[in-house]
């Protein structure tokens, strides 16, 4: 029985020679012949991101704003020209968010009327003013139909109503 000599262990920079790297990234596709297949991979990844990238900016930030990648709604495109944009206030800025709540905040959408509102009414003024609009409308929508239903029984019996 032979037996062979005991070789002492590769350690420091003896083991880091003697790691070959390329070896091991060959075997999962990434050594020397892949470098221009992965090239490729990263520019089509770039222009595509790129291209998202500014589709993206252009939609939210359009000059032309009528122009949008996203399509409107038919009572938006008709009441476009009697809103703009609302500002939003940096949420450390205590002192605009206390204004900014107090001219009603975030009731309603991202789009406000234009003009600023008054300064002395607050949110829940405002909220309970949105509220007796909604119901006052739907009080007079109430009123016209119980109306029309009454002229027509009254017509139905003969009498003429205009």
């Amino acid at each position: 029985m032979v037996r062979k000599s005991l070789e002492p262990a590769k350690t420091g920079l003896l083991a880091l020679k003697s790691f070959n790297a390329n070896k091991y990234l060959k075997k999962i596709g990434l050594g020397k012949e892949d470098h221009y297949f992965w090239k490729q991979v990263g520019k089509g990844l770039l222009c595509t991101y790129a291209l998202f990238g500014a589709a993206w900016l252009y939609n939210e930030t359009s000059p032309l704003g009528w122009w949008t990648l996203k399509p409107k709604p038919k009572e938006e495109k008709e009441l476009a020209h009697l809103y703009e944009r609302r500002e939003f206030p940096y949420p450390g800025d205590a002192e605009a968010m206390e204004e900014f709540i107090a001219k009603g905040g975030m009731i309603g959408t991202t789009i406000g009327p234009k003009g600023a509102l008054e300064m002395d009414k607050d949110s829940i003024n405002y909220q309970k003013q949105l509220q007796d609009k909604k119901f006052e409308n739907e009080a007079f929508k109430m009123w016209v139909r119980m109306r029309s239903e009454v002229v027509a029984d009254l017509q139905s019996k003969g009498y003429e109503i205009e």
